[in-house]
């Protein structure tokens, strides 16, 4: 058996590629010293271990010895796990969009030995690889120069790319902004399906999140009929694991029917947070429902002894992809008897199968309707059968082949996951919910902390290895500040401080007052980039200028806030023409109108008070307090004696204080 030198790195995605005869390097100097060294070019593949196409290109490709014999020989090969080196991947997938114009995964750059990439693709097949591999080796051999050349070329073009220009005109926006905002974002929007018209579809949380605070700010039903249109589709669709739980990445249809079936940490506490909000609003119990399964899901399958989460679980079990997943209507005859035809006609299950070859996605969304009449049910009791009938799929489904587990612990996703924890505690009150959130933030910060104030991306194996990115710092500072608004545990909140002020010194750029994607002390590659657009998780400079707010709101920093409103100027014509891509920037954009309120609870009886407050959806508020002062400017002076008093204040000037958490809210909402 093949052995390279990836058997000593601990990501699953790189140790699946640990045996091929392709002579692997992780990335790192050993491999670019190499390159340099022996003059030869670099061929970086880029992927993850839950992507379907890389496995593909692996067994027709990276596992045959014929093809590793040329890569060998005219290139250090070099592979690179996206998730965990995503500054890579960020690089050399622009390379992809400036030659091809799009990108995706399994990526493959070739490069000069100096690392700028002369070509970029994605998914080769097996011929076309070995054909585009002699070419280069050819053509590296005869006209270098002329490879160099186009080389410098895409480099300079690869550092131009979201170059962001700092803004010094005078801006302004108001409710008006974001009512012109919903005009032309509206338009595409499926009003029937949810999502985005057209497929695929992938379930993009932030903007559902920014048209949920919208609705709250305006009282524009559209955006919460959008919201609900959605969420619906997504929960009763085959994106959603009826049987177990847990969003798939993304729909390869309009319907929200057939997924690409690996599930993904980020997504799933993003959605847990979104599916909680939409719950204080509706108080549809389907969302519920829904938070309440991912969760069992993600404690069942995504969590570590310790308390940290993993990445992901693999779209293919035994090389087919959704094996896992779909059912022929004779498995679900064999397990469920004469209450087969029940779940047959409520997910859609069929003969014909509605996925592949007699197979079925469970998927209520293709089932029947007025199945209470057809089966002589009520509709509290047509769900507990289905709940019964369901758990016992599920039971079954335990004996199959289970997707691989990407077991690596990512600081960015873990902070995604225990952001959503927290939401749902909010909402629904479960401690356990909670306790889950402070066991994953205390786990993240003794093992992910480095002796120099920073912090590390991945934790496997007891190792953290890798210094953090920016979007490890943004999601990580702003689950601290959520946690201290459930817990007042000041700790928290100068944590997040803390954290601030290193990204201050090491990812700030003072031409645009905007952050860097890579650390300072660690950046290696041939250009610096930043990460500017919200796409399926929030751009982590959209994070940084929302915790700037946050954070100058409770430490009276008014350097921070000025930081925050610079960067939202610097993008505000993205936010404004193309709020799908800008969502994360357009909520911190509407934390700022009006400004939020400041709610601070002093006394014995906080935490009552608080979880009462928090039931309700009020996107706009930030919440402080305890049972004494501490050390926040905010709380000075507001501690009474035998008493527990709420504070309502707004741009440091305060309401009359009151006991009663009804009286609170009305002075929140009567603007």
């Amino acid at each position: 058996m093949y052995t390279n030198a990836l058997i000593h790195e601990t990501s699953p995605y790189l140790l699946q590629h640990a045996h091929n005869p392709v002579n692997w390097y992780p990335w790192g100097s050993e491999a670019l010293d190499k390159a340099k060294k022996e003059n030869k070019m670099l061929l970086i593949s880029v992927g993850y271990a839950a992507c379907h196409w890389c496995h593909v290109m692996e067994h027709e490709s990276y596992e045959d010895t014929a093809v590793a014999n040329i890569m060998n020989k005219n290139f250090v090969c070099i592979k690179v796990d996206r998730e965990e080196r995503p500054d890579v991947d960020q690089v050399y997938m622009n390379a992809a969009y400036l030659i091809n114009g799009n990108g995706g995964w399994p990526l493959n750059a070739l490069a000069m030995p100096d690392g700028k990439p002369f070509f970029a693709g994605t998914y080769f097949p097996k011929a076309n690889w070995i054909q585009l591999l002699e070419y280069f080796s050819n053509l590296y051999r005869t006209d270098r120069a002329k490879m160099q050349e186009q080389a410098d070329h895409l480099a300079k073009g690869i550092r131009d790319i979201e170059n962001v220009p700092l803004n010094e005109s005078n801006v302004s926006f108001d409710i008006k902004t974001l009512n012109e905002m919903f005009d032309g974002f509206s338009k595409k929007i499926d009003m029937v399906k949810g999502g985005t018209v057209g497929a695929m579809k992938f379930p993009m949380p932030a903007t559902w999140e920014y048209l949920l605070q919208y609705h709250y700010l305006s009282g524009n039903n559209d955006a919460l009929k959008a919201v609900e249109t959605t969420l619906d589709n997504m929960a009763n669709g085959g994106i959603y694991d009826q049987v177990g739980g847990g969003f798939s990445r993304y729909a390869t249809d309009a319907s929200w029917h057939a997924p690409h079936f690996e599930k993904m940490l980020y997504d799933n506490g993003q959605l847990i947070s979104l599916y909680s909000h939409a719950f204080q609003l509706t108080g549809n119990p389907l969302y519920k429902r829904i938070v309440f399964e991912t969760i069992g899901f993600i404690k069942r399958e995504l969590t570590s002894p310790e308390g940290g989460f993993y990445s992901s679980l693999d779209a293919d079990s035994e090389g087919k992809e959704g094996k896992f997943y779909v059912w022929t209507k004779d498995e679900i005859q064999k397990i469920l008897g004469k209450d087969a035809a029940l779940f047959d006609d409520y997910f859609g299950i069929t003969d014909r199968g509605n996925w592949e070859s007699g197979e079925n996605i469970p998927d209520i969304n293709m089932g029947e309707r007025d199945l209470e009449k057809k089966y002589n049910l009520t509709h509290d009791a047509l769900l507990q059968k289905i709940d019964s009938l369901k758990m016992l799929v599920f039971e079954k489904r335990k004996e199959r082949v289970h997707p691989g587990t990407d077991d690596k612990i990512l600081t960015s996703w873990n902070a995604l996951m225990a952001k959503g924890l927290i939401d749902a505690f909010r909402v629904f009150g479960d401690t356990g919910f909670l306790a889950s959130a402070q066991k994953n933030i205390d786990f993240l910060l003794k093992n992910i902390s480095a002796k120099n104030g920073g912090i590390y991306r991945n934790y496997k194996n007891g190792e953290a290895t890798i210094p953090a990115f920016l979007d490890d710092y943004a999601f990580l500072i702003n689950v601290l500040i959520s946690y201290y608004q459930v817990s007042f545990d000041e700790s928290y909140l100068q944590k997040a401080n803390n954290l601030t002020r290193y990204v201050e010194d090491h990812f700030f750029d003072k031409a645009s007052e905007m952050f860097f994607y890579t650390d300072d002390q660690y950046s290696d590659l041939i250009a610096r980039k930043m990460e500017i657009s919200d796409n399926v998780i929030p751009s982590s400079n959209s994070e940084m200028a929302k915790n700037l707010l946050l954070l100058s709101i409770y430490f009276e920093n008014s350097k921070y806030e000025d930081q925050s409103t610079q960067m939202i100027k610097n993008v505000i014509d993205d936010i404004q023409k193309t709020p799908g891509y800008y969502s994360n920037w357009a909520q911190t954009m509407a934390l700022q109108i009006p400004p939020p309120y400041e709610v601070a609870i002093v006394g014995n009886d906080w935490q009552q008070k608080l979880s009462e407050l928090q039931k309700n959806y009020l996107p706009n508020t930030v919440y402080l307090g305890g049972d004494k002062e501490g050390d926040l400017p905010l709380l000075e002076s507001k501690l009474m004696k035998g008493k527990t008093m709420i504070y309502v204040c707004e741009n440091k000037t305060c309401q009359r204080p009151v006991e009663d958490v009804m009286e609170a809210l009305k002075q929140i909402k009567a603007r």
